[in-house]
């Protein structure tokens, strides 16, 4: 058997045989109504699902079983996350980059994409507009390129971006996409107190991978694949898994995606913290018509609840590739970290580029500021949340974990998201932003589990409105 989930190498716990037996399988029984229907049961239970139940569901196509996976989905997300939202913006600090990646504007090769690396005022610059805005948590990008983005810039720029305080403002988490490294660099991430160690796979087909990564680094996907290990060696208990849809047959990377978190589980005992779902899209000298992999929509929707459903504690991230239908059809069926306000250009919060000087990884499809994203989900019945407590107190890792297993992390996430959007709402917010989510608050505060708790948090409620912050739970 080459599928060894406890495997410290690639080509075992990412078994190609296996990955290929459970597409086969999946599409054996996919409309097997009886086996649809265990599945099923056992995903009302909250405790996963493996690949391979997982990969029937995905290619099952009885629409009344479609039907009820969706609202199992559904369901299953707000019983763990509620009708939380957390919010997050991306920085991109340089576009340098020295690998070749085919599907991305960063690659080596690129001659018409701007290269740019923002020294640290300009960080200050970028981070104070984000504060502006009412952001308190970031994702670093960066390129991959030894000479100009070595781990030293990171860790200074994160240093830099926890030192910043406007007004009210305050980034209270920095989580870090950067490129794959080494245990000892991961151990100084740690320490310079990052939130998420975030690293996508873009495929986890090894033949695809290589020959969409033909130069650089990243063309070795033994080492990338292995660095959420390294990172766990490292100390950080929070790391952030994700393909690139698009790159291989949905199928495959699919089931890739569940297998790198059951070996995550088995091996650390915490799975992934996020799950990124992002889709190939248009971008500087790249085009989606160029790859013929690129997921519809419906079956991109599917996708989102079948994760969901297999990985029930797992936070599910998507980003402003998405738009806005697509973004509100996610949220139902699994999304529970959203971007808004999002630049993907090195300096775009502060400047916008003309179109002549493009620096943007990607292009943005939903370009809605981050007052309309928070009023859209006020609107919508979610709650917007700002909230960096779990980190801040040393709830990660295992001991996060445990507590969302168990249903628990409600007790803190719901007073904590109404406290982080009062002061939203106090700072920045518009008029009618500010009166959507008042109302929102005085819903949702009776729901605090915990009389104690929940007088604590109306105290704390009212000394936000009278000028103090950052109160948690």
């Amino acid at each position: 058997m080459s599928y060894l989930v406890t495997s410290a190498k690639a080509e075992d716990f990412i078994s190609d045989e296996e990955i290929r037996e459970t597409i086969d399988y999946a599409a054996a029984h996919a409309n097997d109504r009886s086996l649809v229907e265990s599945i099923l049961q056992k995903a009302r239970q909250c405790k996963g699902l493996t690949h391979r139940e997982a990969a029937v569901l995905l290619e099952c196509d009885l629409p009344d079983l479609v039907e009820e996976m969706f609202g199992l989905a559904k369901d299953i997300k707000q019983r763990f996350y509620g009708n939380r939202i957390v919010m997050f913006a991306p920085l991109y600090l340089s576009n340098y980059c020295v690998n070749g990646c085919v599907y991305c504007p960063y690659h080596a090769r690129n001659k018409s994409i701007r290269r740019k690396k923002l020294t640290q005022d300009e960080i200050r610059q970028e981070v104070i507009a984000l504060q502006d805005m009412g952001h308190k948590r970031l994702a670093l990008e960066t390129g991959e390129d030894p000479k100009n983005n070595p781990i030293e810039y990171v860790l200074e720029s994160i240093k830099t971006i926890y030192g910043i305080k406007h007004k009210n403002g305050a980034i209270r988490r920095v989580n870090v996409n950067i490129a794959a490294t080494t245990v000892e660099n991961y151990r100084r991430l740690k320490e310079a107190g990052i939130g998420t160690y975030i690293l996508f796979q873009e495929t986890y087909n090894k033949a695809n991978y290589e020959m969409l990564h033909p130069s650089g680094p990243k063309s070795d996907y033994a080492y990338h694949t292995e660095a959420m290990d390294r990172a766990m060696q490292g100390g950080i208990d929070d790391v952030g898994i994700g393909v690139l849809f698009g790159l291989e047959t949905y199928r495959y990377d699919f089931v890739g995606l569940l297998m790198h978190a059951e070996h995550l589980e088995a091996v650390y005992g915490v799975g992934p913290h996020t799950i990124s779902v992002p889709r190939l899209c248009m971008a500087d000298d790249i085009d989606t018509a160029d790859f013929k992999n690129c997921v519809p929509d419906e079956v991109f929707y599917k996708i989102v609840a079948v994760i969901r459903m297999a990985v029930p504690y797992t936070g599910m991230i998507v980003s402003t590739r998405e738009s806005k239908r697509s973004r509100e059809r996610v949220l139902e069926l699994g999304v529970s970290q959203l971007s808004g306000g999002s630049r993907t250009s090195v300096g775009g919060y502060v400047r916008e580029e003309t179109e002549d000087e493009n620096s943007a990884q990607f292009d943005v499809t939903d370009r809605r500021t981050l007052d309309e994203v928070v009023a859209w989900l006020l609107e919508l019945g979610y709650i917007p949340s700002f909230c960096t407590a779990c980190y801040r107190e040393g709830r990660t890792g295992d001991r996060f974990m445990s507590l969302v297993k168990k249903g628990q992390i409600a007790n803190c996430c719901l007073p904590n998201a109404l406290l982080t959007l009062k002061e939203y709402l106090s700072d920045y917010a518009s008029t009618e932003t500010r009166r959507l989510g008042e109302a929102m608050i005085g819903r949702m505060l009776g729901e605090i589990p915990g009389e104690k708790v929940r007088e604590n948090a109306r105290r704390y409620l009212e000394e936000i409105a009278n000028g103090k912050r950052d109160f948690r739970f």
